[in-house]
């Protein structure tokens, strides 16, 4: 058999299997997912295979060993439901009684890769999208009355299901009511607002027009395994390259972030010392009406494209060239384009990694420097490592470089700040705590068969020896609890904050094609040969991160559900009823194991006693600290709102009070720094005034003084 032949021979093959696949994914519908007045959204054989194989990965391998039986299903419903409508805006009462006929079968329906009944209920979920958009079209020229006395319920997530047609008519009247009079206290004419609201509403239509299967898979995938614990997550081809790339803080492409203004792309900002920053020929607002691949390829027009698909077409291999018509900012559509030629690169996104400063806080006469680094993620660049950059991303050489350049500029202490570092690379958060201690365990995992493993820094070299602050609040989650538990457990410096989050879970990150039978792929790629677009790695069937352990502290107390607990604690701004893993239904408890064997750096109580005297002490006269815990009975006010008033002049009167009570409070704090007043529309200074950092500071000089 020559090579023409076999050819041939492989194509019937294929050929047979897409029909077979066709086939299997009709039959395997058990309820016609089609709804008149959606997209009509239909199941594909990969997606069904793929939820199969996640059914039995997580049985097997998931830490919780979960059983998919009818209580989960019932779960997953509920869950689907809330990721779909949480607010109550847009299923009818009828509708969630037409899906309790589903309540008992999810898990069936997964197992058997039958996504019939799901796909239903999201053609169902945009139907009532697109008719409340569309009424809410028809009301925008209606002559509300702004002197009567209605509200609007912009909350419903704790109230029924809307009972009927007439029911959301009612409230979605009230929307566009409100809507418009939003508008109308900006000072705009009620003519423009009108024309701004119709825009906005056909927008908002053509949008959802362009919804298609995958988008759908991702919601009811998510609702899946958000079931089984929260940080267990399946992604779609395009969400896991987005996933990768936030985990490297590197892409490779042009260098700019792109965003969609009345169906046109346009450049949201220019990344330094990317293409289209050296290339002098993008700014910002210019926009993108069409794209072309290397020197001789066809322009396509991309008016009107989903945004996740010209990020597709733009990014690309690094050496690679793509061509741009570009329609400069200020200019017309219909203007002449010009072209502009990039060769894609590698680009780093400095403006989310490791960050320094140098704050001078004063305490009895005396000036202390403390160096400040910022540290948004744990991130790393994996596959730059795996390829033997020897210049790959990473949080420690980054954080290594900074303080290496602190040290030189003579600083007295340094603050690591992870507010709201939600973590990212355990490799990371043991190497970072490697940076302060000589060696020795950072953290334990225990996996599914209960065997405990012992991560340690096996590096003598220390960066830096000096007084050490660690910053936390409710959303430091996962590394950046690993990191500040171990500085905590090894006495090597000072915790300061609020309690973190609890996300005490191990994910493991797995190309689906890892793990669909050999048979399955086959049949798939068949089906996907002929099809292009961004993947995790080559792989066309995206990735799980799956749950298949529990990080412990080396003194054996899990961070998982509990965090870590500050040695210097700050008022809680953010509920933990409502915010942080014990606000989640579905999450892992707390427990302990064994210990680990390690010698800490110092022994702390003394000191920490002392330095919470010294704080409390300040606490007691501090007015911005009698300021924050106002602010934090005030956001917990308007956190139990769930109307507004749609009487324009109560809502003018209570929006000027809010706005002068906070333009007042925010001068109030500006007086106590020495900064000038601001007066009614000036543009607030970021980050002038931090007091949560103003006070750590302090306690850093406190640290730097009773360690000497």
């Amino acid at each position: 058999m020559n090579f023409k032949q076999v050819k041939e021979m492989l194509n019937r093959i294929f050929l047979t299997l897409f029909i077979v696949a066709a086939i299997a994914c009709k039959a395997n519908q058990r309820v016609n997912p089609g709804i008149e007045g959606s997209n009509n959204l239909q199941p594909d054989a990969q997606q069904g295979i793929v939820a199969k194989n996640l059914v039995v990965l997580i049985e097997r391998y998931h830490y919780k060993k979960p059983v998919i039986n009818d209580s989960l299903s019932s779960v997953i419903l509920d869950r689907y439901l809330k990721n779909l409508d949480a607010g109550h805006n847009y299923f009818l009462a009828s509708d969630i009684r037409d899906f309790e006929q589903y309540r008992n079968t999810m898990d069936d329906d997964l197992r058997n890769g039958d996504l019939s009944a799901l796909f239903r209920i999201f053609n169902v979920f945009q139907k009532r999208y697109n008719e409340r958009i569309s009424y809410s079209l028809t009301q925008v020229n209606n002559k509300f009355n702004f002197n009567d006395g209605g509200t609007y319920t912009y909350d419903r997530s704790k109230m029924p299901w809307l009972s009927s047609v007439a029911d959301a008519d009612s409230l979605w009247k009230h929307r566009v009511q409100y809507d418009l009079l939003n508008l109308k206290l900006t000072g705009t004419e009620e003519t423009k607002n009108r024309e701004t609201l119709k825009k906005r509403y056909t927008n908002l239509l053509s949008q959802a027009k362009k919804t298609n299967n995958q988008d759908a898979f991702q919601v009811m995938m998510d609702a899946f395994t958000e079931s089984i614990d929260p940080h267990t997550n399946y992604f779609v081809p395009v969400r896991a390259q987005e996933f990768n790339e936030e985990m490297a803080r590197t892409f490779e492409g042009i260098g700019a972030r792109l965003g969609l203004d009345n169906e046109v792309v346009k450049i949201v900002e220019v990344i330094p010392g990317g293409p289209a920053w050296r290339s002098k020929q993008l700014n910002a607002n210019d926009r993108i009406v069409g794209v072309a691949q290397g020197k001789d390829g066809e322009f396509e027009d991309i008016i009107g494209w989903r945004l996740d698909n010209v990020v597709a077409k733009i990014k690309g291999p690094k050496g690679t060239i793509v061509r741009l018509k570009i329609i400069p900012a200020g200019q017309e559509l219909t203007s002449k384009p010009k072209i502009v030629s990039l060769v894609r690169d590698k680009i780093v996104l400095q403006d989310q990694s490791a960050k320094k400063t140098i704050k001078t806080v004063t305490s009895n006469g005396k000036s202390y420097k403390i160096g400040v680094i910022t540290l948004p993620a744990f991130y790393a660049d994996f596959k730059a490592y795996q390829e033997g950059d020897p210049n790959y991303k990473s949080t420690s050489r980054d954080v290594k470089l900074l303080l290496d350049t602190l040290k030189q500029q003579k600083v007295d202490g340094v603050l690591i700040d992870l507010r709201t570092n939600g973590g990212g690379s355990l490799m990371e958060a043991i190497k970072l705590t490697g940076l302060f201690i000589k060696s020795g365990p950072v953290v334990q995992t225990r996996d599914i068969r209960g065997k405990v493993d012992v991560d340690e820094d096996d590096d003598p070299s220390v960066a830096y020896s000096g007084p050490l602050g660690i910053m936390v609040d409710r959303f430091s989650a996962s590394a950046s609890e690993i990191f500040s538990g171990a500085i905590q457990d090894y006495g090597r410096g000072i915790i300061i904050g609020n309690q973190t989050y609890g996300k005490g879970s191990v994910q493991s990150a797995i190309a689906m094609s890892k793990v669909i039978s050999t048979a399955d792929r086959l049949m798939l790629m068949a089906m996907n040969k002929d099809k292009s677009g961004p993947d995790v790695n080559g792989d066309p069937f995206g990735q799980i991160n799956l749950t298949t352990g529990k990080f412990y502290r080396i003194n054996g107390s899990s961070t998982q559900h509990k965090g870590v607990i500050p040695d210097i604690q700050f008022p809680m701004i953010f509920p933990a009823d409502k915010y942080g893993e014990s606000s989640e239904p579905s999450a892992m408890p707390w427990d302990t194991i064994a210990s680990s064997t390690y010698q800490p750096v110092a022994d702390l109580s003394a000191v920490k006693t002392r330095l919470n005297a010294l704080h409390n002490k300040r606490m007691e006269t501090s007015a911005e600290y009698k300021y924050m815990l106002q602010d934090i009975e005030r956001l917990k006010k308007r956190d139990a709102e769930t109307t507004v008033t749609l009487n324009e002049a109560k809502l003018k009167k209570e929006r000027d009070e809010q706005e002068a009570e906070t333009l007042a409070r925010d001068n109030q704090r500006r007086a106590l720094k020495g900064l000038p007043p601001l007066k009614k529309g000036d543009t607030k200074p970021k980050d002038d005034i931090d007091f949560v950092q103003d006070e750590s500071l302090n306690i850093m000089a406190d640290l730097i003084k009773l360690g000497k």
